[in-house]
């Protein structure tokens, strides 16, 4: 890299986890991960199947009968039942129709524009080609700035191969661009849940291919290796975690003793809880409900289940459209903080026959029960922001006197015996990914973030990780906010010499203590 980029070295201090006592709340993480099961069948000739239970992670549901929304009889026949090739003649991908790629190369070009950050690392980094010899296996959502993400990674010297973490959030023309492009990608928007595990099977199990990396959102990827290929995970290098779902598992794993590879926490560096979390969420979610339901906001009664930097988002977004809007918490500093703002904290069985929207983004599980649901005033709009979609028990309304009635794509009436309905968006998944999209600026934020890690990772020297969960340093998360700066014109003040003595820092930085909360 170039002068000022972020050298390894300054990377040693990285603090284990583990070694600060971080206490995982035992309602989120009440399943220990050796107990979870993969169910699928991987065999090529199995007939088809339309309905669905779930995936763990980004799917870590119960549903069945699910949707896609597909009208063409095109889309009515599986890719997988299709043959793949592109105008190369490059088969090892599985996507839904390879020919729509040049509408996906247009969508990862606007996304390149709004991607500052990473398009710069893309261009520092290039030249060095720090991940020559990289074999990454990736599951995350693809979308255009995900894409923007894989191309800058081959671009410093990866190979990769890819899967999606959300059965509904792929967008097809850019999967089919990267497959033009000549990336194995393995996903579609609709995909069953057998279709899920088949696809990230796929990319971690290719003829001459071992994967030494791994870049997971929400923890499959690294679930599907361990549990069945456990001789090729422990040949892992490192591990790269960007959601509140995937972190957990893998502190699960750590706490033990079954995580044999070093893992970089990215949920909780600064630049993705405070931009992505926060920021990211306060925009998208009311692009989502506006899309699924048209819903004017003013005058609404909401409730907002968590207050954390996602909930904070949403909180704030929702009550600067007139929306009246209360939080429920069970912390009470977060409580207190809701407060402060301006928000009522309350149960949601004390309200949950007056709200008319109804959004959860806690990470845990159940929070929405069907006593819950059956509770709620008719037209309630329910939906999740948080990763995984345990959050709303979704299970709970596929009953014979429940009727399931498909509005458009991602929008479910539930209608109860007495003409009671609701709102249900995207079956409890993952709202702002599954029903519309996210700034590419936040996730050039993120994205950047995730390439520093793996980075990092591949490079470091034997023994400076051991087999824990790391947190990336202040200097890195410092480094990928500076690359973001220039597109605001924005210029920082310097300290001079005897100000950076008084405050003990280095006039380059960090500029904060690793326990400073921003």
């Amino acid at each position: 890299m170039s002068e000022g980029d972020v050298e390894n070295g300054e990377t040693a201090g990285l603090i284990s986890q583990r070694d600060r006592n971080v206490r995982i709340d035992p309602k989120i993480c009440d399943t220990d991960i050796a107990n979870r099961e993969i169910k699928y069948n991987l065999t090529p000739n199995r007939p088809r199947i339309h309905s669905r239970s779930v995936s763990q992670s980004s799917t870590d549901s119960y549903s069945s009968a699910s949707y896609t929304g597909s009208s063409s009889d095109e889309e009515d026949i599986s890719p997988r039942e299709k043959p793949q090739k592109n105008s190369k003649g490059f088969g090892d991908f599985c996507v839904r129709n390879v020919e729509h790629n040049a509408f996906g190369r247009r969508e990862i070009e606007i996304a390149e524009q709004e991607m500052p950050g990473l398009m710069a690392l893309r261009r520092r980094a290039e030249a060095d080609k720090p991940l020559v010899g990289a074999k990454i296996i990736g599951c995350t959502h693809i979308t255009a700035q995900t894409a923007v993400l894989i191309e800058t990674l081959a671009a410093l010297g990866a190979s990769v191969r890819w899967a999606a973490c959300n059965i509904y959030s792929t967008q097809n023309e850019v999967a089919a661009a990267l497959a033009e492009a000549g990336f194995s990608i393995f996903a579609w928007k609709g995909e069953t849940e057998e279709d899920f595990w088949w696809s990230i099977d796929k990319c971690i199990n290719a003829d001459g291919w071992q994967p030494n990396m791994i870049l997971d959102d929400g923890g499959d990827a690294t679930h599907l290796m361990l549990k069945k290929y456990p001789a090729m995970f422990n040949m892992i290098k490192g591990i790269v975690e960007e959601s509140v779902t995937g972190v957990h598992r893998l502190y699960q794993l750590s706490k033990s003793g079954k995580l044999t590879v070093p893992a970089m926490n990215v949920n909780d560096s600064v630049t993705k809880t405070k931009f992505d979390n926060l920021y990211s969420c306060r925009e998208s979610i009311l692009d989502a409900l506006k899309r699924t339901t048209d819903v004017m906001f003013g005058g609404k009664q909401v409730l907002v289940c968590g207050y954390g930097e996602v909930g904070k988002g949403c909180t704030a977004a929702l009550k600067g459209l007139g929306a009246t809007v209360m939080v429920t918490e069970i912390d009470p500093i977060c409580a207190l903080q809701a407060c402060m703002d301006g928000f009522r904290v309350v149960k949601l069985d004390e309200v949950v026959r007056q709200i008319d929207i109804l959004i959860t983004c806690t990470g845990n599980k159940n929070v929405v029960n069907r006593q819950h649901l059956d509770r709620l005033k008719n037209g309630c709009i329910v939906c999740n922001m948080g990763h995984s979609n345990t959050e709303i028990d979704v299970a709970s309304l596929r009953t014979p006197e429940l009727t399931w009635e498909k509005v458009r794509s991602q929008v479910d009436h539930i209608i109860w015996p007495d003409g009671k309905r609701i709102i249900l968006l995207a079956e409890g998944r993952l709202v702002n990914l599954s029903c519309s999209s996210v700034p590419s600026f936040v996730v050039s934020i993120t994205a950047t973030t995730q390439a520093l890690a793996l980075i990092e990772l591949f490079n470091a020297p034997g023994g400076r990780y051991k087999q824990d969960v790391y947190l990336l340093p202040k200097k890195m998360d410092e480094y990928v906010a500076s690359l973001h700066l220039p597109t605001f014109d924005a210029h920082l003040t310097e300290l001079s010499d005897e100000q950076a003595k008084y405050l003990g820092l280095n006039k380059a930085g960090p500029f904060k203590p690793n326990y400073y909360r921003y």
